[in-house]
């Protein structure tokens, strides 16, 4: 498939957004399970404000980028009306939710009230529920068998909370330094977490065959069938949108380029980020993670095969 830019940065940034709500939540929890931690690490008001105001940001220009999406943005509000059958639409409802409650969220810290626990798990709830409608948009098809598997959840979800908890560990070494080694910690886990289940995934896909033929595609049962044109020379809409023109050469180099910025680099730099505390090398690890997300979430849009490129795609 052709990937697009502005669906790849509105899964990228709002994942990262949501990721980084759950552990800011995360945090409070353990603070309101343990109070006698709070001898222990201080963690201000100020890192729940200024952290769930980032992650308003990042939904925010998640949301921007969807519209560069669309053909016609004045009809945006059409994408609602299907939300019964379509996961698309679904999504269209979860990301308002989600950044209201998220604003509702930081507004409850700056406000110092006792509620701030309620309106978070209401926030978490409303980023589960966006993680499932967005993953949901691709492992439906069917007829991509890339996508079609449980592992696109999964990854959509482990990628978005070690993002979102890397911005978090650079937010700590400036406002909360305390909590700043035990979410290193936790960053690690889900990072490698992460790499496990898309490496999983890759490892998958090599393995996948298309299912159809141009015997069933033709209808022609002969044993042996030779495509010989495709009907036209030019270019066409179906050579544009199902597949991303790029070289075998070009795809493995960006596959082992995310691989490398978007896990292997963050834990090195999170590594060395502690001994002693460093917040500019936890930013470098933040902006390298984020980069290499760009370039897995590219592959993983053009690493789908549609069935249409058996015919458009090999002809001569």
């Amino acid at each position: 498939m052709r990937p697009a830019f502005s669906v790849v940065f509105l899964t990228t940034l709002s994942g990262a957004g949501q990721g980084l709500l759950i552990a800011l939540f995360g945090v409070e929890l353990f603070m309101r399970m343990h109070p006698e931690s709070s001898a222990l690490f201080h963690v201000p008001q100020q890192f729940y404000v200024c952290g769930t105001g980032l992650a308003l940001v990042l939904g925010v220009l998640g949301l921007v980028a969807a519209f560069f999406h669309l053909g016609h943005p004045e009809r945006a509000w059409r994408a609602v009306a299907m939300w019964r059958t379509s996961w698309l639409s679904r999504e269209c409802l979860a990301l308002p939710v989600f950044l209201a409650a998220t604003f509702l969220y930081g507004l409850a810290h700056w406000l110092d009230t006792p509620w701030s626990i309620t309106i978070g798990a209401i926030a978490v709830l409303a980023s589960v529920a966006l993680f499932v409608c967005t993953a949901m948009i691709y492992q439906c098809l069917r007829f991509l068998q890339e996508w079609a598997t449980p592992l696109t959840l999964v990854n959509f979800v482990l990628l978005g909370c070690a993002s979102g908890l890397t911005i978090a560990t650079a937010c700590a070494a400036r406002l909360a330094p305390d909590i700043v080694p035990a979410l290193a910690v936790a960053t690690c886990v889900l990072t490698v977490a992460g790499c496990v289940s898309r490496v999983a995934s890759l490892a998958r896909n090599e393995r996948l065959h298309p299912r159809s033929t141009l015997q069933s595609a033709t209808g022609i049962k002969a044993e042996k069938l030779t495509q010989i044109s495709r009907g036209f020379t030019a270019s066409a809409f179906n050579l544009r949108e199902f597949f991303h023109g790029q070289t075998d050469a070009t795809m493995c180099w960006v596959k082992w380029g995310f691989l490398a910025s978007a896990f292997l680099m963050p834990l090195g730099l999170l590594a060395q980020a502690l001994h002693p505390m460093s917040a500019k090398l936890l930013l470098d690890a933040c902006v390298i993670q984020y980069v290499g997300l760009l370039a897995e979430r590219w592959f993983f849009f053009a690493q789908a095969r549609h069935p249409q490129n058996l015919y458009y795609q090999r002809a001569a």
